[in-house]
Protein backbone atom coordinates (compact mmCIF):
# COMPACT_ATOMS: atom_id res chain seq x y z
CA UNK A 1 0.00 0.00 0.00
CA UNK A 2 1.13 3.54 -1.01
CA UNK A 3 0.29 6.97 -0.22
CA UNK A 4 2.06 9.57 -1.47
CA UNK A 5 2.55 13.07 -3.12
CA UNK A 6 5.25 15.85 -3.84
CA UNK A 7 6.22 16.73 -0.25
CA UNK A 8 9.33 16.26 1.12
CA UNK A 9 10.42 15.89 5.18
CA UNK A 10 13.51 15.39 6.66
CA UNK A 11 16.05 12.34 6.88
CA UNK A 12 15.36 11.13 10.63
CA UNK A 13 11.75 11.77 10.33
CA UNK A 14 10.90 10.11 6.96
CA UNK A 15 13.13 6.85 8.62
CA UNK A 16 10.77 7.00 11.07
CA UNK A 17 7.60 7.01 8.75
CA UNK A 18 9.06 4.26 6.18
CA UNK A 19 9.66 1.97 9.31
CA UNK A 20 5.87 2.45 10.58
CA UNK A 21 4.42 2.44 6.67
CA UNK A 22 5.93 -0.98 6.48
CA UNK A 23 4.78 -2.64 9.16
CA UNK A 24 1.20 -1.81 7.67
CA UNK A 25 3.28 -2.64 3.97
CA UNK A 26 2.74 0.76 3.45
CA UNK A 27 5.66 2.98 0.99
CA UNK A 28 5.77 6.32 2.14
CA UNK A 29 8.26 8.00 -0.01
CA UNK A 30 7.98 11.81 0.68
CA UNK A 31 4.95 11.72 3.02
CA UNK A 32 4.30 14.25 5.94
CA UNK A 33 3.33 13.23 9.21
CA UNK A 34 -0.27 14.29 8.85
CA UNK A 35 -0.86 11.94 5.53
CA UNK A 36 1.40 9.47 7.02
CA UNK A 37 -0.83 8.74 9.84
CA UNK A 38 -4.21 8.80 7.02
CA UNK A 39 -2.14 6.41 5.36
CA UNK A 40 -1.68 3.56 8.39
CA UNK A 41 -4.90 4.49 9.69
CA UNK A 42 -6.55 3.24 6.39
CA UNK A 43 -3.96 0.43 6.01
CA UNK A 44 -5.34 -1.02 9.07
CA UNK A 45 -8.93 -0.65 8.30
CA UNK A 46 -8.40 -2.72 5.26
CA UNK A 47 -6.36 -5.00 7.29
CA UNK A 48 -9.24 -5.37 9.52
CA UNK A 49 -11.31 -5.82 6.77
CA UNK A 50 -9.13 -9.19 5.72
CA UNK A 51 -7.49 -7.52 2.77
CA UNK A 52 -4.20 -8.10 5.04
CA UNK A 53 -0.56 -6.36 4.44
CA UNK A 54 1.93 -7.98 2.14
CA UNK A 55 4.61 -6.33 0.19
CA UNK A 56 3.92 -2.87 -1.84
CA UNK A 57 3.12 -3.53 -5.28
CA UNK A 58 6.34 -3.15 -8.01
CA UNK A 59 6.43 -1.71 -11.49
CA UNK A 60 9.51 -2.49 -13.40
CA UNK A 61 9.37 0.38 -15.94
CA UNK A 62 9.61 4.00 -14.60
CA UNK A 63 5.91 4.70 -15.89
CA UNK A 64 3.16 7.73 -15.47
CA UNK A 65 -0.29 7.46 -15.90
CA UNK A 66 -2.12 10.62 -16.71
CA UNK A 67 -5.56 11.38 -15.42
CA UNK A 68 -8.84 13.06 -17.12
CA UNK A 69 -7.90 15.59 -19.32
CA UNK A 70 -11.16 16.73 -20.90
CA UNK A 71 -10.09 19.38 -23.47
CA UNK A 72 -7.52 20.97 -21.49
CA UNK A 73 -4.92 21.16 -23.74
CA UNK A 74 -3.36 24.03 -21.39
CA UNK A 75 -2.69 21.74 -18.32
CA UNK A 76 -1.75 18.68 -20.54
CA UNK A 77 0.99 20.26 -21.85
CA UNK A 78 1.96 22.26 -18.13
CA UNK A 79 1.78 18.37 -16.96
CA UNK A 80 3.74 17.02 -20.03
CA UNK A 81 6.56 19.19 -19.03
CA UNK A 82 6.53 18.59 -15.47
CA UNK A 83 6.43 14.69 -16.25
CA UNK A 84 9.97 15.89 -18.68
CA UNK A 85 11.82 17.32 -15.57
CA UNK A 86 10.32 14.12 -13.49
CA UNK A 87 11.71 11.75 -15.68
CA UNK A 88 15.27 13.46 -16.65
CA UNK A 89 15.64 11.70 -19.84
CA UNK A 90 15.33 8.12 -18.21
CA UNK A 91 13.36 5.53 -20.35
CA UNK A 92 9.69 5.93 -19.09
CA UNK A 93 6.05 4.73 -20.78
CA UNK A 94 3.29 6.96 -20.47
CA UNK A 95 -0.13 5.57 -19.86
CA UNK A 96 -3.44 8.46 -20.95
CA UNK A 97 -6.39 6.71 -18.80
CA UNK A 98 -8.60 8.35 -21.38
CA UNK A 99 -11.41 11.11 -21.38
CA UNK A 100 -9.27 13.18 -23.56
CA UNK A 101 -12.08 15.18 -25.15
CA UNK A 102 -15.51 17.40 -24.10
CA UNK A 103 -16.25 19.92 -21.36
CA UNK A 104 -13.33 21.58 -21.55
CA UNK A 105 -12.50 24.53 -25.11
CA UNK A 106 -9.89 22.90 -27.00
CA UNK A 107 -10.68 18.84 -27.44
CA UNK A 108 -9.57 18.89 -30.62
CA UNK A 109 -5.68 20.49 -29.56
CA UNK A 110 -5.41 18.08 -26.75
CA UNK A 111 -5.71 15.12 -29.73
CA UNK A 112 -3.06 16.46 -31.86
CA UNK A 113 -1.03 16.74 -29.10
CA UNK A 114 -1.38 13.67 -28.14
CA UNK A 115 -0.95 12.13 -31.71
CA UNK A 116 2.43 14.05 -31.60
CA UNK A 117 3.51 12.55 -28.53
CA UNK A 118 2.97 9.26 -29.38
CA UNK A 119 4.67 9.46 -32.37
CA UNK A 120 8.36 10.14 -30.52
CA UNK A 121 10.94 7.76 -30.11
CA UNK A 122 12.32 8.18 -26.38
CA UNK A 123 9.25 7.40 -24.68
CA UNK A 124 6.47 4.52 -24.97
CA UNK A 125 2.98 5.53 -25.02
CA UNK A 126 -0.26 3.73 -24.35
CA UNK A 127 -3.65 5.91 -24.79
CA UNK A 128 -6.50 3.97 -23.10
CA UNK A 129 -10.79 4.84 -24.18
CA UNK A 130 -12.80 6.57 -21.37
CA UNK A 131 -16.48 7.06 -21.58
CA UNK A 132 -16.34 10.34 -23.31
CA UNK A 133 -14.39 8.94 -26.59
CA UNK A 134 -17.01 6.31 -26.55
CA UNK A 135 -19.69 8.62 -26.27
CA UNK A 136 -18.04 10.62 -29.41
CA UNK A 137 -17.48 7.66 -31.73
CA UNK A 138 -20.85 6.67 -30.83
CA UNK A 139 -22.62 10.26 -31.99
CA UNK A 140 -20.06 9.40 -35.37
CA UNK A 141 -22.41 6.00 -35.96
CA UNK A 142 -25.40 7.40 -35.01
CA UNK A 143 -27.02 11.04 -34.70
CA UNK A 144 -29.52 10.50 -32.77
CA UNK A 145 -26.74 9.74 -29.65
CA UNK A 146 -26.31 13.78 -30.05
CA UNK A 147 -28.23 15.12 -27.37
CA UNK A 148 -27.58 13.02 -24.99
CA UNK A 149 -23.72 13.57 -26.18
CA UNK A 150 -24.13 17.52 -25.48
CA UNK A 151 -25.21 16.88 -22.13
CA UNK A 152 -21.92 16.40 -20.24
CA UNK A 153 -19.65 17.96 -22.64
CA UNK A 154 -20.09 17.18 -26.14
CA UNK A 155 -21.05 20.78 -27.50
CA UNK A 156 -17.51 22.01 -26.47
CA UNK A 157 -16.07 19.09 -28.27
CA UNK A 158 -18.12 20.09 -31.54
CA UNK A 159 -17.03 23.82 -30.83
CA UNK A 160 -12.78 22.62 -30.87
CA UNK A 161 -13.72 21.41 -34.44
CA UNK A 162 -15.61 24.35 -35.54
CA UNK A 163 -18.57 22.63 -35.60
CA UNK A 164 -21.56 24.20 -33.64
CA UNK A 165 -24.40 21.71 -32.35
CA UNK A 166 -28.59 22.29 -33.09
CA UNK A 167 -30.02 25.03 -31.16
CA UNK A 168 -31.67 24.46 -28.12
CA UNK A 169 -34.95 24.74 -29.73
CA UNK A 170 -34.47 22.17 -31.83
CA UNK A 171 -32.22 19.64 -30.04
CA UNK A 172 -34.71 16.85 -30.76
CA UNK A 173 -34.66 17.62 -34.58
CA UNK A 174 -32.48 14.18 -35.97
CA UNK A 175 -32.40 16.11 -39.11
CA UNK A 176 -30.45 19.12 -37.50
CA UNK A 177 -28.50 15.99 -35.71
CA UNK A 178 -27.52 14.22 -38.88
CA UNK A 179 -26.57 17.62 -40.67
CA UNK A 180 -24.43 18.11 -37.22
CA UNK A 181 -23.02 14.83 -37.70
CA UNK A 182 -21.70 15.19 -41.28
CA UNK A 183 -19.89 18.56 -40.68
CA UNK A 184 -18.25 17.12 -37.81
CA UNK A 185 -17.16 14.21 -39.43
CA UNK A 186 -15.79 16.11 -42.07
CA UNK A 187 -13.97 18.29 -39.52
CA UNK A 188 -12.36 15.13 -37.73
CA UNK A 189 -9.40 14.46 -39.33
CA UNK A 190 -8.01 10.91 -40.75
CA UNK A 191 -5.24 11.05 -37.74
CA UNK A 192 -8.09 11.96 -35.50
CA UNK A 193 -10.40 9.37 -36.04
CA UNK A 194 -7.87 6.93 -36.59
CA UNK A 195 -6.14 7.47 -33.05
CA UNK A 196 -9.91 7.41 -31.67
CA UNK A 197 -10.60 3.92 -33.38
CA UNK A 198 -7.28 2.40 -31.80
CA UNK A 199 -7.76 3.57 -28.26
CA UNK A 200 -7.53 0.45 -25.51
CA UNK A 201 -9.50 -1.17 -23.15
CA UNK A 202 -7.09 -1.65 -20.18
CA UNK A 203 -3.40 -2.59 -19.94
CA UNK A 204 -1.59 -4.62 -17.07
CA UNK A 205 1.78 -3.54 -15.98
CA UNK A 206 3.99 -5.70 -13.07
CA UNK A 207 1.61 -5.85 -10.22
CA UNK A 208 -0.53 -2.38 -11.80
CA UNK A 209 -3.88 -2.32 -13.99
CA UNK A 210 -4.16 0.65 -15.49
CA UNK A 211 -7.68 1.25 -17.07
CA UNK A 212 -10.14 4.34 -17.55
CA UNK A 213 -13.46 4.08 -14.96
CA UNK A 214 -12.22 0.52 -12.96
CA UNK A 215 -13.18 -2.66 -12.63
CA UNK A 216 -16.41 -4.98 -11.21
CA UNK A 217 -15.17 -6.51 -8.25
CA UNK A 218 -17.41 -9.48 -8.55
CA UNK A 219 -16.44 -10.32 -12.24
CA UNK A 220 -13.38 -12.28 -13.93
CA UNK A 221 -11.34 -9.55 -15.88
CA UNK A 222 -12.12 -11.71 -18.94
CA UNK A 223 -15.44 -11.46 -18.93
CA UNK A 224 -15.47 -7.30 -18.31
CA UNK A 225 -15.63 -4.64 -21.25
CA UNK A 226 -16.47 -1.48 -21.94
CA UNK A 227 -19.56 -1.27 -19.55
CA UNK A 228 -17.37 -1.95 -16.46
CA UNK A 229 -13.61 -0.51 -17.87
CA UNK A 230 -15.51 2.57 -18.68
CA UNK A 231 -18.72 3.38 -16.84
CA UNK A 232 -18.08 1.81 -13.68
CA UNK A 233 -17.79 3.84 -10.40
CA UNK A 234 -19.78 2.78 -6.73
CA UNK A 235 -19.54 -1.32 -7.60
CA UNK A 236 -15.92 -0.50 -8.03
CA UNK A 237 -15.40 2.25 -5.30
CA UNK A 238 -17.45 0.84 -2.35
CA UNK A 239 -15.92 -2.53 -2.39
CA UNK A 240 -12.87 -3.70 -0.51
CA UNK A 241 -12.77 -6.70 -1.95
CA UNK A 242 -8.63 -7.64 -2.31
CA UNK A 243 -7.64 -7.60 -6.13
CA UNK A 244 -5.21 -9.16 -8.05
CA UNK A 245 -4.04 -6.41 -9.24
CA UNK A 246 -3.62 -2.75 -7.60
CA UNK A 247 -5.89 -0.85 -10.09
CA UNK A 248 -4.70 3.02 -11.60
CA UNK A 249 -8.08 5.02 -13.05
CA UNK A 250 -9.51 8.28 -13.43
CA UNK A 251 -13.03 8.90 -14.27
CA UNK A 252 -14.52 9.59 -10.35
CA UNK A 253 -13.26 13.14 -10.08
CA UNK A 254 -11.75 13.45 -6.47
CA UNK A 255 -10.16 16.42 -4.41
CA UNK A 256 -6.89 15.07 -4.51
CA UNK A 257 -5.62 11.95 -5.86
CA UNK A 258 -5.95 8.38 -4.15
CA UNK A 259 -3.68 5.86 -3.26
CA UNK A 260 -4.76 3.53 -0.68
CA UNK A 261 -3.27 -0.06 -1.91
CA UNK A 262 -6.34 -1.26 -3.78
CA UNK A 263 -6.59 1.59 -6.15
CA UNK A 264 -4.77 4.37 -7.48
CA UNK A 265 -7.50 7.56 -8.35
CA UNK A 266 -5.85 10.42 -10.63
CA UNK A 267 -8.73 12.13 -11.83
CA UNK A 268 -8.65 15.58 -9.98
CA UNK A 269 -11.32 17.70 -12.14
CA UNK A 270 -9.15 18.98 -14.43
CA UNK A 271 -11.54 20.83 -16.70
CA UNK A 272 -13.03 22.67 -13.50
CA UNK A 273 -10.20 22.70 -11.02
CA UNK A 274 -7.13 23.47 -13.36
CA UNK A 275 -5.16 20.49 -11.54
CA UNK A 276 -4.42 17.53 -14.00
CA UNK A 277 -2.72 14.64 -12.18
CA UNK A 278 -0.11 12.02 -12.86
CA UNK A 279 0.63 8.92 -10.99
CA UNK A 280 4.68 8.33 -10.93
CA UNK A 281 5.20 4.51 -10.27
CA UNK A 282 8.85 2.88 -10.47
CA UNK A 283 9.61 -0.07 -8.62
CA UNK A 284 7.31 0.25 -5.37
CA UNK A 285 7.47 3.77 -5.19
CA UNK A 286 4.16 6.13 -6.00
CA UNK A 287 4.62 10.26 -6.52
CA UNK A 288 1.83 11.97 -7.96
CA UNK A 289 2.96 15.09 -10.55
CA UNK A 290 0.15 17.68 -10.84
CA UNK A 291 -0.38 20.88 -12.33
Amino acid sequence: MHACDRKRIGPDAHGVWNGLGWQFGIRLQGVGPGQAFGSMFEALKGWMRGRGAGPAPEIARLTYAIGDIHGRRDLLRRLLDRIEDDREGRPAEYIFLGDYVDRGDDSAGVLTDLILLGARPDISVVFLKGNHEAAMLDFLKDPAKGPEWVQYGGGETLASYGVRPPRADVAQDMEAWTECRRAFSERLTPAHRGFLDRLGLMEKRGDYLFVHAGVDPNRPLEEQGEPEFLWIRDAFLASSKRLDHVVVHGHTPEDRPTCNGRRIGVDTGAYLTGKLTAACLFGRDVKFIST
